[in-house]
């Protein structure tokens, strides 16, 4: 079968907005217009190896977020990826690519090939920071990542099945080598506390002021909540959280292939991975004009996938109630907090408004934990 190469921030549902919303630029809202991203990107690789000459800079970005995606040419005909990042912090930029480079480097077989790697300086991440007036600006460079198959929008029983399968085999592998990676200084604890922040020297930002009362009363449920569950037994992996089957590719048997675009990549427990998933499992199947409704993790779909998960990697009753704390998580700081530099303005503004409107009120009503545990039969 012929292989194709990729930019690794390649997401299909992400760039099928532009022609359904043809009005607005399909950027996040947070763009800085004066900053020369070729000049950038050139200084990041005289950094690295001036003697290789640059002869094309081509942006592949999905251009949702604050992180472009450049496919790099040189005179020679060889190939790069580089991710320029603005929105956030640097060490946190830098820390998570050493993780994820330390990650790819000790994964064993089938999983030794299935992350995109960095390019290593000195035995290190090659990571560059360009400050010049207001800009401040990191970049690291991949080797381009390789695709085989990719999911259909709706899956079938079988996909789900093999999928349940793959991914706590993966969660495995991830697992035995959690010990051996970086430490990660971000925590759910610390995202919180940092929408907690916002909330009082910026709430202007988030609405009125019932609606930053709301926000208030979601993050103290979520750290109330985190008592209530026995946290200790719950594993600290790499999770990269946003599962689009736009991100990943499959071999022709269904097992996993190779994985880019690490936006959301952090050290977590594996639940953060599966709100995703149930979307990718739901009946509904990606789709171009997407929400995010706590419903998918209560379809048959998803208790099949986690049924074949657990039979690999078997869950506790404890994690699958943890789940909806998950996805409060997941809606209060990626929809919330940092939403408007991840999705271009009017969608940001639809998925914020779907947060406080269907979102957050769904998380305590719709969510039925013990239905999920007498599926999987965990006592």
């Amino acid at each position: 079968m012929k292989r194709n190469i990729v930019n690794i921030v390649e997401d299909e549902e992400i760039q099928a907005i532009n022609p359904i919303l043809p009005r607005f630029p399909v950027r996040a809202s947070k763009v800085y217009t004066q900053v020369d991203y070729d000049a950038i990107i050139k200084k990041a690789w005289e950094g690295y190896d001036d003697s290789k000459t640059i002869k094309h800079i081509e942006d592949v970005s999905a251009m949702v977020s604050t992180n472009h995606v450049f496919r790099i040419t040189f005179e020679d005909g060889d190939m790069v990826i580089a991710k320029l990042s603005y929105f956030g912090n640097y060490e946190h930029f830098k820390e998570d690519h050493r993780i994820i480079h330390a990650l790819s480097n000790n994964l064993l077989y089938p999983f030794e090939n299935l992350l995109a790697k960095s390019l290593l300086k000195n035995n290190r991440v090659y990571v560059y920071r360009y400050k010049q007036g207001k800009t401040d600006a990191w970049v690291v460079f991949y080797n381009p990542s390789r695709i085989l198959e990719r999911l259909p929008r709706r899956l079938e029983e079988e996909h789900i099945v093999k999928l349940g399968q793959q991914v706590g085999k993966f969660h495995k592998a991830c697992s035995r080598v959690k010990n051996v990676l970086p430490r990660s200084s971000k925590t759910l604890r610390t995202d919180i506390a940092a929408l907690q922040q916002l909330l009082i020297t910026d709430e202007k930002k988030f609405g009125s002021a019932m609606q930053v009362d709301f926000l208030k009363y979601h993050c103290d449920l979520f750290l109330k909540n985190r008592s209530s569950y026995n946290m200790k037994s719950f594993e600290i992996i790499p999770v990269f959280i946003d599962w689009n089957i736009g991100n990943f590719s499959v071999t022709p048997s269904l097992e996993l292939y190779s994985r880019w675009d690490y936006d959301w990549f952090r050290m977590s427990y594996r639940l953060l991975d599966f709100y995703f998933f149930s979307r990718v499992v739901s009946d509904a199947g990606d789709r171009t004009v997407f929400s995010y409704y706590i419903g998918t993790m209560m379809e048959d779909r998803f208790i099949l996938f986690l049924k074949e998960y657990h039979q690999v990697n078997p869950l506790s009753a404890d994690e699958i109630r943890f789940l909806k704390e998950a996805y409060r998580f997941f809606i209060l700081n990626y929809v919330i907090k940092d939403g408007k530099h991840f999705f271009n303005e009017q969608y940001a503004k639809k998925l914020q408004a779907e947060a406080f409107e269907i979102y957050l009120p769904s998380v305590d009503r719709d969510f039925d934990a013990e239905k999920i545990i007498d599926a999987l039969g965990i006592k």
